[in-house]
């Protein structure tokens, strides 16, 4: 798998802010550590079980995060040629291609606001993710700033997690992200990456 990670903390880059709520009003924040049995709130959940698995994996009680956000969409155009180039692989032996992303807050509150040690983290995700063996995959990660308003006003960092993946179909490259996705999340999970 080719694991990356880059740092997108400029003036001008995304903030993520939790509790958050889309401007149209048809989605918004679902803390599914206190209610997990809300997945039905969560539709790209409802439509993919294999994010429905990361989320509640990565929502439970010993997981050293929670999660704020999430995606999931065939891959097409610019985003499906930038993945051949990465990957190295041709067009006409992987046309399809699929992805995710979820955003995820670490519980742990000084770690939740401390850039340098989240970005041991990182380095320490990606190089055990780099031996996961899966060509046609790849984990992008991207630190972000976060603003936290559950219980307190708190100022931190989160982390984007992207999954993406390619096949000779969309059904096979969704089957190869299916498999990718719980690998990385068995290794934010694992003891080795969350010490």
């Amino acid at each position: 798998m080719l694991a990356e990670w880059t740092a997108e903390c400029a003036a001008d880059d995304p903030i993520l802010v939790v509790p958050w709520h889309d401007p149209d009003g048809m989605s918004a924040f679902v803390d599914l550590r206190s209610i997990p049995r809300d997945f039905d709130a969560v539709p790209e959940a409802e439509q993919h079980p294999p994010l429905m698995q990361a989320l509640r994996a990565l929502n439970a009680t010993r997981s050293p995060v929670f999660t704020a956000k999430c995606d999931a969409w065939p891959l097409d155009g610019e985003e499906l040629a930038q993945l051949h180039l990465n990957l190295d692989v041709t067009p006409t032996d992987a046309p399809a291609g699929f992805a995710s992303y979820i955003d995820l807050i670490w519980r742990d509150h000084s770690l939740f606001s401390s850039f340098h040690r989240q970005e041991q983290m990182l380095r320490s995700l990606t190089r055990m993710a780099a031996l996961i063996d899966r060509p046609w995959a790849a984990l992008e990660c991207v630190l972000r700033p976060a603003l936290l308003d559950l219980e307190e006003p708190r100022e931190g960092f989160s982390v984007s997690l992207y999954v993406k993946t390619l096949g000779p179909n969309l059904q096979a490259a969704w089957k190869e992200w299916a498999a990718a996705l719980a690998a990385v999340v068995a290794l934010v999970r694992g003891k080795d990456f969350a010490r």
